[in-house]
């Protein structure tokens, strides 16, 4: 993958847009075939059916639980390693509440996979945003919603998806909107990667009080061909999940932050914005390496610095117009490799 060494972070050599393909031997593929066969009817009756169907019934959230966690069952995810940071494994029961998210408070979570959704919609039942680069504003969308943006291709502007029909909400509205009786997940990077590195935040987060408690949550699998850096990739992703025996989640859970560094004054800048964007410092491979990470807010700063952290990874100066030159340079090269075959 030498030919797309350009879109590697400078400072740390990561790429985190490549997609990541494990080696298969000939018995691993057989018995994933028949893996893929077995589990695709029933995986695919359970999901659709859910989203289609059951999550619109008042059924109730506990029963809504179960199904979600019969579909993740049924897809090979069996094991999931959930800590929280400056938490003993195994004493998290005896925690205090203030540990964990809970109703009223942020999510910010990676974006590598649609599992990031249904993990995070088993678990927490949150109200699903997906955040545009420049903005500071959010769409609300529903898991379907969700989990096809792990999908949808990176853009500068609003998100392309079809479930997006609400106009967009600054997560200040959206607490006010919904209170304590929500949790909200946000997806700062606005586009996917494949978990090797934490992109650069749109400025979302910018609008909230120091009253909301945000948790920094961190989601990475292995195997890790699950995730979606490369807009898309249905068939395979789909073939990826259910043709292993068994996939993990490693889950991490950050300490809570809060806006209480940007004051009052930094608000009232971003809230008299009328733009609505921001300059992200994102250029052609100009200026220097931290150029884009200075122009982010300080909440911005610290949310990376801590997903990072919890998920031992590595911040990258790399954002969403990156991602767009990947996606053109890897069509470019797929479609010059179809015409050569």
């Amino acid at each position: 993958m030498e030919k797309f060494s350009q879109f590697r972070d400078r400072g740390t050599q990561i790429a985190p847009f490549l997609p990541i393909t494990p080696p298969r031997s000939t018995l691993q593929t057989l018995i994933g075939l028949l893996l893929f066969a077995l589990r695709l009817p029933i995986f695919l009756s359970l999901l659709l059916s859910y989203l289609l169907i059951l999550q619109h019934l008042p059924i109730g959230a506990l029963l809504r639980k179960s199904i979600l966690w019969c579909i993740l069952l049924t897809s090979g995810i069996w094991w999931i390693d959930l800590q929280v940071e400056n938490v003993k494994k195994g004493s998290l029961s005896r925690q205090p509440k203030s540990k964990l998210p809970t109703p009223g408070s942020i999510l910010i979570c990676t974006s590598t996979s649609p599992l990031d959704a249904l993990y995070l919609s088993a678990i927490f039942d949150p109200v699903f945003t997906v955040s545009a680069a420049g903005s500071r504003r959010v769409h609300v969308v529903g898991l379907l919603g969700a989990i096809m943006a792990a999908f949808a291709p990176p853009g500068l502007g609003s998100p392309s998806s079809a479930a997006v029909a609400a106009p967009p909400l600054t997560l200040a509205e959206l607490c006010k909107r919904y209170g304590d009786s929500r949790i909200i997940a946000v997806f700062p990077e606005a586009t996917t990667t494949n978990g090797r590195g934490v992109l650069r935040f749109a400025p979302c987060l910018d609008t909230l009080h120091g009253d909301v408690e945000i948790f920094p949550v961190s989601l990475r699998y292995s195997p890790a061909d699950v995730t979606t850096p490369v807009p898309g990739t249905y068939g395979y992703t789909l073939f990826a999940l259910l043709a292993r025996p068994t996939h993990c989640i490693r889950v991490r859970i950050g300490e809570v932050l809060r806006n209480d560094d940007g004051g009052e004054k930094e608000r009232e800048e971003l809230a008299g914005d009328s733009s609505d964007t921001v300059t992200d410092g994102l250029g052609g491979g100009g200026g220097g390496e931290k150029e884009g990470m200075d122009r982010q807010s300080r909440l911005s700063e610290r949310g990376a610095e801590a997903l990072a952290r919890i998920a031992r990874s590595k911040r990258l100066n790399l954002g969403v117009k990156e991602k767009i030159a990947f996606v053109e340079a890897w069509g470019r090269n797929k479609r010059a490799s179809s015409s050569r075959h």
